[in-house]
Parts: structure tokens; C-alpha cells; sequence
């Protein structure tokens, strides 16, 4: 039997609404689940389930690796439990009911590299969003919003961003379909509640009509305002259900027998009790490039070793930074370290958009076609790349290539027309070259091998644009997406002789790999940004910045820094909630790295 709280009891034998609350390790998650089967064993009507939504598929993977080694689970209460995120469980309701509201009646995802490739040219119009006054911003997205409507509402593709919204329209004007959603889903259980959009407050709002609601939920965990999440979320619940509130607070599971709860507190008021806390290291740099990473390479190498010698094979640690840019770099830096220090393993949980469209290269050019257009469809595809790998922030120069390429694509196809040979300085010749190589490839049926053989053609070739893909696409590791894609495309491979139709069966598998559930928890060396560490866990982390660049004694830039600048001008407590995020991360050490000259600026006390 688990090792109950008191207050873990009294979450068990309460019946109704509920809002539980409490820091990072407190049991909240444990306690949910246990909650969960003692529903499904002594309320639950025949076909009936309870819900367990939260954001990441990670912290899925986790509840459902929790469900499954909790012994005082029986294995028909966990047949009972249904774990998913907030994005699956709306779309399963837009399938099925979407045309309620002015859908088409067949929809499909707008995934994000599509939603980016829709979106840039209303973005290159203006600009990023940081050199926006408040009236350009707000006409940027107002258009921004308009077009996902019209490719909604017109074309039927949905993006991920207007999901919440649609159900909410849903639920709100039809009662039946409250009351069938609670027919199945009679509980519903919505983990890290503090960070609900208004959107998805909606949601919830509407279920709770007709289902029961339990919401676990970290106050000082808050870090997605700038998405959404309203610091009066908590006491809009209670104002509205009037809940049993229950209070778990600083009971530390994940970390006990450490500091680091304790730490990860006090960041958020910056007065430190302590000089010294157990399972808390700092660890200064020089601010400049070659000692700052080598002393991150040290902290990492000696970080594994002591991983390594636990014996646990699931050992992870994260290195978390503030910013996608200066997770690049570090995974750079790891990948090729310096002097006789070899290659570290790892796994770098970078944006996407670029790697997935990259993907869609590679997988156009496993086709083999052969076919007239071969080379027009090779473009288009490089193309949207450029439109696309920059997500919410297309570069002006990626869209200006892509232009470039289409311009000269059509004057390569005018010459064909006319019976003349191609301009000799035409940038399409590269990429043409490339095209004739990867036909060549003798292949193998095995996905893994000619996926790898075509990449290298890519990496190889004379084409700067191909290169880039080829370097985007190292992060699309073929067998992470799973059995499923590897599967389809042997027996695209055995059906046809060939893969036929790989492009299709990528796309589709990375659209699958989004709603998975199945994920195993990360494991080994991870590279992360500090917003994605959350709702995840690590043996060991490792919080590394960036530094101040001088000229003489004066700083002039301050990049990668974990509050802005590190300016202690402004309201910095989201920045504290982010910091203590990322510190309560770990179970048993938390390694923060800052550059000796300029420390970080909440690790002084106020």
C-alpha cells in the first residue's frame, strides 16, 4: 500500500469537484491516479471511463508509466483510467462534431511547419513580433487569426491553436453533447490547471456542467501567461464549482532528502536561507565561448559518469537553457566538443518545423519517381522549407530564397519549353545534380539504411540549400517516430517494389507521432529549452546560460540570459516561476552554471 499524507486521504474520500494543489514532487500525480482507480472501482457504470488530461505527451508517458507500476492498481482499473492530452481529446470531438460548428464535414491538421508555411507571407509583411508597436502587433494578429479561420472554416485544416476555441463553441452550444461527453467521461481530471488558456477555461467550464471535475494544479508553477494562462485561474474554478480545495504543499517526493524544493522556493521570493544546499551546485565561467562550453562539457561529462555508476540503464539528464538559439549551440557544441574529447550522445528537443520539412525532402527523394515534374515538385518542396523552418518567426532571407528559387524555376522551365538549355548560372543546377545522384541509389528495403543514404547525398552534394536540409533533418531520428513508420514504409517497400508513397506515409506519421501517448521518458543527455522542462523529470540537471559580451570593461549585449539582459528592471516573476521550474526538475542534483562577471541576477538576494 502506497504511503499516504493525510492530506493525499483526504483527496481519496472526497466526492465532487475538486482543486488540489501543491508544489513540484508533492503527490499530486500519485494521488490522482489512486483517486482515478477508486473511482473506476466503486462508481463507474459499465463502458464508463475516467479522463486524465494534461498538456505534454511527455508527462502522458509518465502518468501512464506511473498507472502501470502502481501496485495498488488493479489491472481492470487501469483498463478504466484513459490518459491523453488536451490537444488529442479536442480533436477526437472536432472529428466527430466540428461541423456543429461550420466545419467541413472532412477535416484534417494544419500541423505547425504547415501553419508556418500558411502564415509567412502575413509575417514577412510585418516583421517579428518584438519590433511591433501595440497597434502593428494587434493587425498582425488579427490577419494571423483571420487565415486559420478561413483554412479551417473554407479548406478544413485545422491548426492546433484554434482547437480549444472549436470545442469550446462546441460544448457551449450543445447540451447534448455535454451530456454524452459525461455519459463516458463522467470524471475528468485536468492536470496542470494553472496553466489553462481562456480558451480551454472555456472548455473545461462547459464539461463541468455535467461532469465531475478534479483540477490539480502548482500556483507558483505558472509559467504560459504569455500564451493564455491567467493568474486568477485558481479562483475563477472556485468561484464557479465551489470545489473541495485541498493543499498538499511542500511534501517532496521527487527530490527528498535534498535542498532542491527548498532552493527552488526561495528563487521565487530571492531571500536564500542558505549559503550551502544539499543537491544544489553552482558552478561559475569566464564569459567567453571556449571556457563557457568547456566548463559545461566538464559538468556534463562528470554528471553522466555519476549517472552511469547508479546502474540505473534509464539515467537522464537535461541541460536546460533560456533560449532555441542557445539550445542549438549547445547541441552543436556536444555533438563536435574540442580537443580529444569525443562526440556526446544526446538528444535535442529543438523546434521542429525545420527537421519535419527537412523529412519531407528526404522521403520525396526515397520516392524515386522518375517522373517529368520530378525536379518542379524537388523545389516546391525546398521551397516550403525556407517558408516554413522558421515556425512563428520566418527569417527574411529563408523567404527570400524561397522566392529565389521559384523565379528560377520558372525561367529553367521556359527554356525547356522553348527547346534551349538551362542558364549555365542558374541555381537550379545544384539541385538538379543532387536530384540525379539520389537516383542512383540502389535501395535496400530498409527504411533506416536508405533513409540515412539519401540524407548523405543531401550532405554531400554541391547544393548549399540541400545541405541545410540534410543538416535539419540529423534531428529526425527515423526509428524515435516509432514502429508505425518503419512498418508502413516495409510494406510500402513490399506492396510496390519501392516506397511508392513515402512522403505521404511521413507526413502522416509525424501528425500520428504528435498525438502518441506512448512515449517513453526521456533518458541519457537531453538538450532542452527551461519552458519545455515542464511537467518532466531528470535524475540530474544541468541550467546553463549565456554571457555578458564586453568591449573594455562595458557590456554591450547579454544574450541567452535567463531574465532578459539580466536586468533587474521590470516584473521578473515569471522568470522566477521559469527558474523554478527548471531547478525542481531533478531528483537528486540541480547544477546551475553562470558566468563568474555577471551573475545571474536571481541568484542574489533581495
Amino acid at each position: 500500500m502506497v504511503d499516504l499524507t493525510p492530506k493525499q486521504h483526504i483527496v481519496l474520500a472526497t466526492d465532487g469537484h475538486q482543486l488540489v494543489t501543491g508544489g513540484p514532487g508533492s503527490g499530486k500525480t500519485t494521488v490522482s491516479i489512486l483517486k482515478a482507480a477508486k473511482i473506476a472501482r466503486e462508481t463507474l457504470k459499465p463502458g464508463q471511463r475516467v479522463l486524465f488530461l494534461s498538456f505534454a505527451r511527455a508527462t502522458v508517458s509518465r502518468v501512464l508509466e506511473a498507472i502501470a507500476e502502481e501496485k495498488d492498481v488493479s489491472a481492470a482499473e487501469r483498463s478504466r483510467i484513459e490518459v491523453d492530452t488536451y490537444h488529442s481529446f479536442f480533436w477526437r470531438l472536432l472529428k466527430t462534431h466540428g461541423y456543429l460548428v461550420g466545419l467541413p464535414r472532412r477535416i484534417s491538421i494544419l500541423t505547425p511547419p504547415g501553419e508556418a508555411i500558411a502564415l509567412a507571407e502575413i509575417r514577412r509583411e510585418y516583421g517579428p513580433d518584438n519590433k511591433l508597436d501595440e497597434g502593428p502587433l494587434a493587425e498582425k494578429r488579427s490577419r494571423e487569426k483571420a487565415e486559420r479561420d478561413r483554412l479551417a472554416l473554407a479548406d478544413g485544416k485545422v491548426c492546433f491553436d484554434l482547437f480549444a476555441d472549436l470545442v469550446a463553441r462546441l460544448l457551449e452550444g450543445s447540451a447534448k453533447l455535454r451530456a454524452v461527453t459525461a455519459i463516458v467521461y463522467p470524471f475528468i481530471i485536468f492536470d496542470e490547471f494553472q496553466d489553462t488558456s481562456a480558451d480551454q477555461w472555456r472548455v473545461v467550464k462547459a464539461l463541468g456542467d455535467r461532469c465531475t471535475l478534479i483540477t490539480l494544479a502548482d500556483p507558483e508553477q505558472r509559467i504560459f501567461e504569455f500564451i493564455g494562462a491567467d493568474p486568477a485561474r485558481l479562483d475563477q474554478f472556485k468561484a464557479a464549482f465551489t470545489p473541495t480545495f485541498t493543499e498538499l504543499g511542500s511534501d517532496n517526493h521527487r527530490s527528498k532528502g535534498t535542498d532542491i524544493l527548498l532552493f527552488g522556493n526561495e528563487v521565487l521570493t530571492g531571500k536564500f536561507s542558505k549559503s550551502d544546499y544539499a543537491g544544489i551546485a553552482f558552478c561559475g565561467f569566464p564569459s567567453n565561448r571556449n571556457q563557457a562550453y568547456a566548463a559545461l562539457v566538464t559538468q556534463v561529462l562528470q554528471a553522466r559518469t555519476r549517472l552511469i555508476a547508479t546502474g540505473n540503464r534509464d539515467w537522464a539528464l537535461a541541460i536546460l537553457v533560456p533560449t532555441k538559439r542557445k539550445m542549438r549551440l549547445v547541441s552543436d557544441v556536444l555533438r563536435d566538443p574540442f580537443g580529444n574529447v569525443p562526440a556526446i550522445s544526446h538528444a535535442a528537443s529543438i523546434d521542429m518545423e525545420g527537421p519535419v520539412l527537412g523529412a519531407d525532402v528526404i522521403a520525396y527523394l526515397l520516392q524515386q519517381t522518375r517522373a517529368a515534374d520530378e525536379l518542379d515538385q524537388l523545389v516546391y518542396l525546398i521551397c516550403q522549407y525556407f517558408r516554413g523552418r522558421g515556425g512563428s518567426g520566418p527569417g527574411k532571407g529563408d523567404l527570400a530564397e524561397a522566392a529565389k528559387l521559384e523565379s528560377a524555376l520558372g525561367k529553367w522551365n521556359q527554356r525547356i519549353t522553348a527547346a534551349q538549355a538551362p542558364h549555365a548560372n542558374s541555381v537550379l543546377h545544384a539541385i538538379a545534380g543532387v536530384l540525379a545522384v539520389s537516383q542512383q541509389i540502389v535501395m535496400t528495403g530498409d527504411p533506416d539504411k536508405d533513409w540515412i543514404a539519401v540524407r548523405a547525398i543531401l550532405a554531400d552534394g554541391a547544393c548549399p540549400r540541400l545541405q541545410a536540409i540534410a543538416n535539419d533533418a540529423r534531428n529526425v531520428r527515423l526509428l524515435e517516430r516509432g514502429n508505425l513508420l518503419r512498418n508502413t514504409l516495409e510494406q510500402n517497400w513490399r506492396e510496390r517494389g519501392r516506397y511508392a508513397d513515402a512522403l505521404d506515409i511521413t507526413r502522416l506519421a509525424f501528425v500520428q507521432d504528435h498525438f502518441a501517448n506512448a512515449q517513453r521518458p526521456e533518458s541519457g543527455v537531453v538538450v532542452m529549452n527551461m519552458h519545455k522542462a515542464k511537467g518532466k523529470q531528470f535524475d540530474e540537471v544541468i541550467i546553463f546560460e549565456g554571457w555578458p559580451m564586453r568591449v573594455g570593461k562595458e557590456i554591450k549585449a547579454n544574450p541567452d540570459r535567463i531574465v532578459r539582459e539580466n536586468k533587474a528592471d521590470g516584473d521578473l516573476s515569471q522568470a522566477r516561476q521559469n527558474f523554478r521550474v527548471s531547478v525542481t526538475r531533478a531528483k537528486s542534483r540541480t547544477t546551475i552554471m553562470t558566468p563568474s562577471d555577471d551573475v545571474c541576477i536571481l541568484l542574489k538576494s533581495g
